[in-house]
């Protein structure tokens, strides 16, 4: 796939690397949440946190020196209520200082705010948080680089929960009718909504038969499995092929922190400091657990 090519032209992380980073996103995200005094969308920033490292550290075909690069592969945030774990996974990869998010998260006129704004924060490729909408959006970036005959991709990552919208389908159908091979949807599939579990509310199995319906190239990995992630990246068919791609990701709201994983409570949330000693007690048990 050519990892990287705008960049150095280095290698790309390899997948024990990869987990490290995870493991240090997911300790970062706590740590603003434990300094943050209001609410962070903690849940879902931490099932989605091995796909933002994997697009982050080894998919996205990015500069951070260059963003305004025609050839850079774009990225939209659908899920725009994971805006801060974008905003690490960027700080990590070099777009700007971690330090800032933490000093300035969701105040006014910050350029972190609790949904992404590419006007305030420039490598944004898009303001998101109506749930929904991401998916249109990188159709029409996907249909307009095959209109200039421009060889990026285009990623977007959505919650499961979000694709009970009808715009999520109507996407996926033009997507496919304008054979947008150069389109990759990841799906953070945590099966749990705001205040319930996914299935309870809305049935959306069987889930990837409803993208293969509507003519999508469906590709289904362990969300947490770093080498199932990078696995699924390196797959991806050719850029100019003619079906969009989409990886679903079976993840865990809350992973990687015992008493928040698949508990309602913790969709947003915020935490003092014997909680957060607690959350960084448990991320590191957990990291303990999966490397014996």
């Amino acid at each position: 796939m050519g990892h990287m090519s705008l960049t150095t032209g280095g290698s790309p992380h390899t997948v024990e690397e990869l987990k490290e980073l995870a493991f240090e996103l997911r300790s970062k995200l706590l740590h603003l949440c434990g300094t943050y005094e209001g609410a962070v969308h903690i849940g879902g920033d931490l099932s989605a946190a091995d796909i933002f490292t994997a697009l982050y550290h080894y998919g996205l075909d990015v500069d951070p020196t260059d963003i305004a690069n025609p050839a850079r592969d774009r990225f939209v945030l659908s899920k725009g209520h994971a805006a801060v774990c974008m905003y690490i996974a960027m700080a990590m990869r070099g777009f700007f200082p971690y330090e800032g998010i933490v000093d300035t998260y969701g105040q006014l006129d910050s350029a972190y705010g609790m949904h992404p704004c590419k006007v305030h924060l420039p490598g944004v490729e898009c303001s998101t948080g109506s749930l929904g909408h991401g998916l249109p959006l990188a159709v029409g970036m996907a249909l307009s680089a095959r209109g200039r005959g421009e060889l990026h991709r285009v990623f977007c990552l959505l919650g499961d929960g979000e694709t009970g919208e009808g715009s999520v389908w109507e996407a996926a159908m033009a997507a496919r009718s304008n054979e947008l091979g150069n389109l990759v949807a990841f799906v953070d599939r945590n099966r749990q909504l705001m205040t319930s579990f996914a299935e309870e509310r809305v049935v959306f199995e069987p889930y990837p038969d409803k993208w293969a319906a509507f003519g999508w190239n469906v590709v289904n990995v362990d969300g947490h499995d770093m080498a199932d992630l990078v696995g699924a990246i390196d797959r991806l068919p050719e850029v100019d092929s003619k079906r969009p791609t989409v990886v679903i990701c079976e993840t865990v709201k809350g992973k990687g922190v015992d008493f928040m994983e698949r508990n309602l409570a913790w969709h947003a949330g915020s935490l003092g400091a014997a909680d957060l000693e607690r959350a960084m007690a448990a991320l590191e048990a957990s990291r303990d657990k999966e490397s014996v």
